[in-house]
């Protein structure tokens, strides 16, 4: 009798070869229900469907609940989980040393609107290239459900108080620091969240992408706004999106003049057909306008709120080779004994 062997059934592959499993990553130890476990189930589907390989990605995070995020999406990238507020630098500096790689961060409203707020301003002015997620929730978390710099102001909560102070807005703050990819979006509607998410990782440039994202330990009660009750009723959508990568033939079902379609630099598109209002993301005063007007009437706005294509990212703008700084040898990295005596020469 001959010994047989046994394998599970490996599932469909996609154009890389690989199947849903291997995009996964560690079992979340966040609270059941949370928010944060949702994007991430996003992150995969979204990497999934795109057929990136997930060593041709890399993963940053501060610290928090968000932060702790990336350990449970691609076990099989490159990762490192930073400092408190200072993921964006660590970013920056990674992605120099490797053009070739997708950056993913994953921060937080404490992690980014507060002790990182000047990282994360400085990171959107540079035009960086990555997705820059910030799980949003009001509260932190990790250490117990204290207001964050996101919290509305009257919030509530039994063992903190009432907040006194007004709340910062992530996709505003993105705005006018001049991001080039900024959207809203609410963890309980996943097909908008993995829509956004294909469109975030195909744009050449900083793509700043707020989500709200209920603690249901600490910040869900019904009237809270970052509550999954909350967001539900107040949610209003721009439009209906859909990720076109490239190279798919385009089939939509919407008539002309009801739609608009923005080309990013690899080809992929973006279809926004309408639903109550017209709206163009390439106006960024609009932009600025329509937040203004979602915080006067507590709306829940989301969607993609502007988009920039025509902009250089960081890396586009120097003369980085080919071949990945990381990758280069001793003898290419250092500069010539004819090029160091012309420097000291200056100095003279």
């Amino acid at each position: 009798m001959t010994d047989q062997v046994v394998t599970e059934p490996r599932g469909q592959v996609n154009l890389a070869g690989l199947t849903k499993t291997d995009y996964r990553g560690a079992p979340s130890t966040l609270c059941q229900g949370c928010g944060h476990n949702s994007i991430a189930n996003q992150i995969i589907a979204a990497c999934y469907e795109m057929n990136i390989v997930p060593e041709n990605v890399v993963k940053f995070s501060g610290i928090g609940c968000s932060s702790k995020s990336p350990t449970y999406f691609l076990n099989r990238t490159f990762g490192f989980n930073g400092l408190h507020g200072r993921m964006p630098s660590l970013a920056t500096g990674a992605l120099f040393g490797d053009h070739t790689l997708k950056g993913i961060a994953v921060s937080g409203d404490g992690d980014t609107a507060s002790i990182g707020m000047g990282q994360f301003k400085h990171i959107v002015r540079r035009n960086v290239p990555m997705m820059y997620i910030v799980e949003n929730n009001g509260v932190y978390g990790l250490t117990k459900g204290q207001f964050s710099a996101t919290a509305e102001r009257g919030l509530a909560l039994k063992h903190q108080g009432t907040n006194a102070y007004m709340p910062v807005d992530i996709a505003l703050e993105a705005l006018v620091s001049n991001a080039t990819f900024v959207a809203r979006s609410f963890a309980g509607d996943a097909r908008q969240v993995k829509e956004l998410i294909k469109a975030a990782i195909a744009h050449n440039g900083i793509a700043v992408l707020d989500i709200i994202s209920p603690c249901v330990t600490f910040n869900n009660q019904d009237e809270a706004m970052h509550s999954y009750a909350w967001g539900k009723e107040h949610e209003v959508m721009l439009h209906d999106l859909s990720y076109v990568p490239p190279a798919q033939e385009i089939m939509v079902d919407y008539a002309e003049g009801e739609a608009i379609e923005v080309t990013l630099h690899d080809g992929a598109r973006i279809i926004l057909k309408k639903l109550d209002r017209t709206y163009d993301p390439t106006d960024r005063s609009a932009a600025l306008r329509m937040l203004e007007e979602a915080n006067r009437k507590q709306e829940l706005l989301t969607g993609l709120i502007y988009i920039n294509t025509q902009m250089p990212s960081l890396l586009d703008v120097y003369d980085l080779p080919e071949t990945p700084l990381n990758r280069l040898s001793d003898s290419r990295l250092r500069p010539s004994r004819e090029t160091l005596d012309d420097v000291n020469a200056m100095m003279v």
